[in-house]
């Protein structure tokens, strides 16, 4: 008797295994990055040393995670030209917090305004990844979105107390309210704030439109079904 052959499977293609690893990646990397959101506001506001020595450290700590992901990312990638072309950006978010070692006041504030920047961006990519629905989304992203412009606010100089800076900032998120400033970056992240705001009344509107259309559709196929039917 012949013994029977072995099915031979074919290899496995390197670009699939790659983008699957690369997508389980993201949910773990999405905690770090709302993780570091908290930590740049708790730089901003910390004053005692040990505290800003911690804060300083956990967001190094943060900052190596994102760079070796972003390595990581940038090796496996199947197609290198698609790569770059679409994450370049990302380098200049993970180059700014070296401007912190600069002498130069200047430098060091755009530094301070870039890690703020910074981690706006991967607050709201890593409530991309973490949460699928899109209220829920939205939500986390208007909570980064508030935090950051008041850090920014902060930051700046147009407000002397982080309090009001966060008080205003998470009323022009939400409802449009004018910013109480007349420094020339609030009188910005006002018009973009009030347009964000207009763009999330529209969302949440659409969505509660589509919920309750969905669910009376849905009771009206059920009344139909449960009608008897007519003889002719």
């Amino acid at each position: 008797m012949r013994a029977p052959s072995t099915i031979r499977r074919p290899p496995a293609d390197p670009s699939v295994e790659t983008e699957g690893l690369a997508t389980r990646l993201d949910r773990p990397m999405g905690a770090p990055g709302l993780v570091f959101v908290l930590i740049v506001l708790g730089q901003a506001l910390a004053r005692e040393p040990w505290l800003v020595t911690t804060l300083s450290v956990l967001g190094w700590l943060c900052w190596a995670v994102f760079v070796g992901e972003f390595v990581f990312r940038a090796v496996r990638a199947p197609s290198q030209r698609r790569f770059w072309l679409r994450n370049w950006w990302q380098l200049l978010f993970l180059a700014l917090p070296f401007l912190r070692f600069a002498r130069a006041l200047t430098l060091l504030r755009t530094a301070r305004i870039g890690g703020v920047l910074s981690a706006a961006v991967r607050g709201s990519r890593s409530a991309g990844r973490l949460l699928t629905g899109r209220i829920g989304w939205l939500t986390a992203v208007t909570g980064v979105g508030g935090l950051a412009s008041s850090q920014l606010l902060y930051v700046v100089g147009a407000y002397d107390t982080y309090g009001p800076a966060l008080h205003d900032a998470a009323l022009a998120t939400v409802i449009g309210q004018p910013l109480d400033t007349e420094h020339g970056l609030a009188r910005f992240l006002e018009v973009a704030l009030a347009v964000y705001s207009v763009a999330v009344f529209a969302t949440l509107a659409g969505a509660l439109g589509a919920y309750f259309l969905e669910n009376r559709r849905g009771a009206e196929a059920d009344g139909a079904a449960s009608r008897p039917e007519v003889l002719s």
